[in-house]
């Protein structure tokens, strides 16, 4: 069996935090990465003990969530509150991160930024990681990989579209079937 890369590793821990996410606009976990070994993880939600968004709603003030800390400062302020260094770090987040927490992340020493989905990347963001020399690249999590078993999925399918073409379905059938046992395993969510 193949081994998953680091990056699908750590992108799947973050996809894995996100989902104790509390915010009900969007779920985002981040983990902090140093010498390939996970040193802290966080995800968007409010202060400990504090109401959450998934319970009250989510308190707006000009289009933000005022109510949340975002994943990012979450796994960050774990580290100071545990006293782990975040210098020469790596962070892996499911959504590129805000303006707040790109400043965070070059404040906390952290060189390498890796996320899997665009979210309101903004220029100043952009700009602030490359005037500090922090690297910053997608790297999409390929959901696949979660499933221990892929391959025997979709071997079985294709057994079974042989199968229905044997037995004479018709071609406009066996096309669309293909299609959505396609549909289904390249984009699972």
């Amino acid at each position: 069996m193949e081994r998953i890369s680091w990056h699908q590793y750590f992108m799947a821990q973050s996809h894995l935090l996100a989902l104790r996410s509390t915010c009900t606009r969007l779920m985002v976990g981040a983990t902090i990465v140093r010498d390939k070994r996970i040193i802290a993880g966080g995800y968007n939600g409010s202060i400990s003990g504090g109401k959450h968004c998934s319970e009250e709603g989510c308190y707006v003030i000009d289009h933000h969530c005022v109510r949340t800390i975002h994943a990012e400062l979450n796994a960050i302020l774990q580290c100071g509150k545990f006293g782990v260094a975040t210098e020469g770090a790596e962070i892996y987040v499911t959504h590129f991160p805000c303006v707040n927490c790109t400043k965070a992340i070059i404040q906390a020493g952290i060189q390498k930024v890796y996320y899997a989905e665009d979210y309101k990347n903004h220029p100043y963001a952009l700009e602030l990681f490359e005037q500090a020399g922090v690297a910053y690249q997608q790297v999409e999590l390929e959901e696949m990989i979660l499933d221990t078993k892929n391959r025997e999925k979709l071997s079985f399918t294709a057994e079974l579209l042989a199968k229905l073409d044997s037995l004479g379905a018709s071609k406009e059938d066996l096309t669309e079937l293909k299609s959505k046992a396609n549909e289904l395993y390249t984009n699972p969510r």
